[in-house]
């Protein structure tokens, strides 16, 4: 790390700018101006969106992804995440130092969210040599990943249009079927408490792709406001490092004919909505509450949100209502889901669900 407190003498000259391409991230137009005296071309972002737009047009990738704006944590892992579904977890990060503070630098290390941080008003200059340093570093894994890129990709490609046909078959047929058991939820709903029919909430789904997520309301209202008084009786709670989720058993949030709905799964009906505008799949990962996914920051955890956000999934028909089911237990029958996901395998996980409507536990 390049920073106020460690000069380094360049014994070098660049009299003319190297072959590599960068993507700047931010507004300092002396950075931006300066960065073209070094690098053969500059391409400008404003915003994690505003990139994840140019990486997509590029014909030649940037050799370096340059960050120069406030840190907002969620984003960044979302970028990242992003980054490594795409094609793109190759490219150097670095975050201008001036940006963070020291507790900020130490988590963005310890969560491997960048490779280096600089202090770019110090240092800028020397960016060419850095770059050189962390092209030799990445090199050997590039190499070995180019080998299979090609075949992974066509797999990869096959595999998503046969999901979206099987998706939007089976959302189209079962929203049709269900419509009359939809009706007669919504008057019970209306009926036992007040407060909307549905529950609408931001979720993270494949790629972090944050998307509004629906479910027939089974909780009181404002029940997300009780999270901290509950905290001593989540289901997944522990003492480790792992990430923690949020379930209880025997939830005093929950109505009585939401508990019904969560026994026999019915909740989740509306979610063959966002199954059917592409949001989530049948099968997949559950889509996790923001203040979840936030947690699953490390390359290790993150790789789950390689796979879709589904109804059903692995987790679902192998360990759902089960009292013994670690977190990590969890976190690792997403993570192999993400590795080993095949046509065949979802339509042996959809035929498998019905066994696991009915939950043994009240959870």
């Amino acid at each position: 790390m390049l920073t106020n407190t460690n000069r380094e003498v360049v014994s070098e000259n660049i009299d003319s700018p190297t072959q590599d391409n960068i993507l700047y991230i931010g507004d300092t137009v002396f950075f931006h101006n300066s960065f073209h005296h070094f690098f053969r071309n500059c391409q400008l972002a404003t915003d994690f969106s505003h990139t994840k737009q140019k990486l997509k047009e590029f014909e030649i990738l940037p050799n370096l992804i340059i960050i120069d704006i406030p840190l907002n944590h969620f984003e960044l892992v979302a970028f990242k995440v992003w980054t490594r579904a795409n094609e793109f977890h190759k490219i150097p990060i670095i975050y201008n130092q001036s940006e963070l503070n020291a507790l900020q630098i130490k988590q963005l290390f310890s969560q491997k969210l960048v490779d280096d941080v600089v202090s770019l008003e110090d240092h800028y200059k020397k960016l060419p040599y850095k770059l050189k340093f962390l092209e030799k570093l990445n090199n050997h894994n590039g190499l070995m990943a180019s080998h299979s890129k090609n075949n992974t990709t066509i797999v990869q490609c096959k595999l998503c249009l046969g999901n979206k046909i099987l998706d939007k078959v089976i959302s189209t047929i079962a929203i049709i079927f269900c419509l009359p058991i939809f009706i007669i939820i919504a008057i019970i709903i209306k009926i036992e408490s007040k407060g909307p029919i549905f529950y609408c909430a931001e979720r993270a789904g494949k790629g972090f792709k944050v998307f509004k997520f629906f479910k027939f309301r089974t909780m009181i209202l404002n029940a997300d406001k009780k999270i901290k008084e509950l905290e001593n009786l989540n289901q997944y709670s522990n003492n480790t490092k792992l990430p923690t989720f949020f379930k209880l058993q025997d939830d005093p949030r929950v109505t009585k004919f939401g508990s019904f709905l969560r026994k026999t799964s019915l909740d989740e009906l509306p979610q063959l909505f966002n199954v059917l505008i592409g949001d989530m799949s049948i099968v997949g990962n559950r889509p996790l509450p923001l203040y979840e996914a936030s947690t699953l920051t490390t390359d290790a955890w993150a790789e789950r949100f390689m796979a879709p956000a589904g109804i059903t999934g692995l987790w679902q028909v192998s360990k759902r209502g089960k009292e013994e089911m670690s977190n990590e237990e969890r976190i690792l029958l997403d993570i192999n889901y993400a590795r080993t996901r095949s046509l065949k395998g979802d339509l042996k996980i959809i035929l498998q669900t019905p066994a696991a409507l009915v939950q043994k536990t009240n959870v």
